[in-house]
């Protein structure tokens, strides 16, 4: 929808303040995308496949330079594509939409099949082009753990419909969950724990705390060791965005 490939159901879409159906060559000249796979002549090198693409787009031949620079694939540049690894082909699609200057990088499951190195690859590049080259990096993938490595702001879609949008910043604040302490004598510190007025309890020989402020899980420590505890580790316990997903898509939203 956001590339007018097809129609909304109802309501509109803007891009840059401005509707889609009134100037959409205008708002798309300003998009570039990726979706799925990309698709490259493999008996081309990269340059001669950008090449093919720069003649539609009407942009500067040394643009096709300052993409390959981008997607780090200079050195690749004249090989044929059918030689590349399925991350450096991934590169290349990116390359292609980045080729007309876009402001927005819309981006469909682009680590999709791609082996860890590949993976790697792709989430430093999309990570580094907004500071270092001012483009906002729109994102659909199912991978949620690449997705949290990589995105700013994280929207989740349930049933076509957004019901949770936040900073990722945000999110981990709120899927911070209490705290797990190894000590020496756990009994004996859940007492203390308890008679300093916070909640906790002991699951399988560590202390469970709930969710402390930074300077009251200090307090914890500094008095469990002032009372001759050894304390072994302390760990957060934190929702990983996939937890949270579950949470938001079965309660309908409401975290």
């Amino acid at each position: 929808m956001l590339l007018g490939l097809i129609r909304p159901s109802q309501g509109s879409i803007h891009l840059f303040g401005k509707d889609l159906k009134k100037e959409k060559l205008n708002i798309l000249r300003k998009v570039g995308s990726l979706v799925e796979y990309p698709s490259n002549y493999g008996h081309l090198t990269a340059v001669q496949n950008l090449e093919a693409i720069r003649r539609i787009l009407d942009v500067p031949k040394s643009r096709i330079d300052e993409v390959l620079d981008i997607v780090q694939l200079t050195k690749e540049a004249k090989r044929p594509v059918k030689g590349y690894s399925l991350g450096m082909k991934q590169r290349l699609g990116i390359a292609s939409a980045l080729l007309g200057s876009p402001e927005l990088l819309i981006l469909d499951e682009p680590t999709n099949g791609l082996d860890p190195a590949g993976i790697h690859e792709i989430r430093e590049l999309i990570r580094s082009m907004p500071k270092q080259h001012g483009i906002t990096v729109l994102v659909s993938s199912h991978l949620l753990s690449e997705v949290e490595q990589m995105a700013g702001t994280v929207g989740i879609i349930r049933e076509g419909v957004m019901v949770f949008q936040d900073t990722i910043h945000n999110l981990q604040q709120q899927a911070a969950g209490g705290f797990q302490l190894k000590v020496s004598n756990p009994q004996e510190a859940l007492q203390l724990i308890h008679a300093e007025g916070y909640s906790g309890e002991l699951n399988k020989g560590a202390l469970m705390l709930t969710k402390m402020s930074d300077q009251q899980i200090a307090n914890v420590i500094k008095r469990l060791v002032d009372n001759h505890h050894d304390i072994y580790r302390v760990e957060e316990n934190r929702k990983s965005l996939e937890d949270i997903f579950m949470q938001v898509i079965g309660q309908g939203g409401i975290l």
